[in-house]
This record gives C-alpha cells, structure tokens and sequence, in this order.
C-alpha cells in the first residue's frame, strides 16, 4: 500500500526532504556513540553531494551540522565539530524591532536618506566651498527622484521650493542662478520577438 507524505509526520527541514529526514531518525538509533559520528558525517557528506557547488564553503558546512540539530530536534547527541552548537533558544530568538525614524519624511518621494543629506549640508560651515557644490549635487538627485515618480512636477522651481522647506529654510537656490540637469524616462525596450502560430 502507497504511504501518502500528507499521513507522515511534517519534516523539520523540507529543503532537504524526507529521505535525508529518514537518515536522521535512524542516526537517533544508534546506540554507539563513535557509529552514531561516523554516520552523522555520512548524512553531512550525503548533503554536500546533493549540492556539489556550495561544497567548498566553510560556513556552509557548519550551517549543515546546524541543520542536521535542528532535523534531529537537537536530540542527536554526537561530536558536533567546533562552532556548530545552535541551542533550541538561538533557534527562537527574533530579531530586535528596527527603529523608525525619529521625524516623519516631510516629502515622500525623495526618501530618509536626502533627509540626511540635508542634515549633513546644514552641518558644512557656509564658507566651505564644497558646500554649494553639494547642494547642487542634492538638488539634481532630489530632481532624478521626483522624476522617477512624478514626472510633471519635476520641474527645478519645485525642487527649489522642496529643498528650502525640507531645510528649514536653510538651503535655499534660485532658478535665476542655478540650472538643475536635465533626466529623461528611459521606456523599457520592447522585445522583438515574433509570436508563433499554433
């Protein structure tokens, strides 16, 4: 009689499938010790052949012991090779929650990152004379941004305007004085490729 996957029991690791599941349940029967080593290394080995190009890997060998811990329900007591000791808590842990940003981004489009290259051109001494240069440099970037999203809008007046409010009306630029480069939309390439008849 067939035996259905869906009647076993779910494997632990499915990347690495039932058979190699099965090759860990047994290692688990093993009642010598140096035998059940011998044989835990012939299941790392097994996995190296079934993925030869990441065989050479150093860390992926000992994720592979990791692994074969985690198949086992780290019930499989053998010589784990030197650094291959994840716990059932390391297991388990979550990552801490990642901050937001301590000020909402005043312009969407442009990102929390020009937020901080404003903050790090109000901070230039205003006789620094890469200063004005790097104001340029933001403008035209702010500019490729507002492009990208909202074309019709992207005009320098407007990035101008963003720009001394974003500032706090600290960086300010004229259109009388300065020119913005020009973006244009780059279309995706269209495929040439003919349509067969069926």
């Amino acid at each position: 009689m067939l035996q259905y996957n869906t009647k076993q029991e779910p494997l632990r690791m499915p990347e690495y499938g039932r058979h190699i599941q099965q090759m860990v349940d047994h290692c688990l029967t093993i009642d010598d010790r140096d035998e059940r080593n011998l044989y835990a290394r012939g299941i790392i080995d097994t996995i190296c052949r079934l993925n030869p190009q990441q065989r050479t890997s150093p860390e992926w060998r000992a994720k592979l012991w990791d692994h074969l811990a985690i198949m086992s329900n780290f019930q499989l007591d053998i010589d784990y090779p030197e650094g291959c000791s994840i716990t059932p808590e390391e297991l388990n842990l979550r990552p801490e929650p990642m901050a937001l940003p301590p000020r909402g981004m005043m312009r969407r489009v442009y990102g929390n990152n020009i937020d901080q290259m404003i903050d790090a051109a109000i901070a230039m001494a205003p006789d620094d004379p890469d200063r004005e240069e790097f104001i340029i440099l933001l403008a035209n970037h702010m500019k490729k941004l507002m492009m990208t999203e909202n074309p019709e809008n992207a005009t320098d007046a407007r990035i101008f305007k963003d720009l001394a409010e974003m500032s706090g009306g600290h960086l300010r630029l004229s259109t009388q004085t300065t020119k913005l480069r020009e973006f244009e939309i780059l279309e995706a390439p269209v495929s040439k490729k003919k349509k067969r008849k069926r």
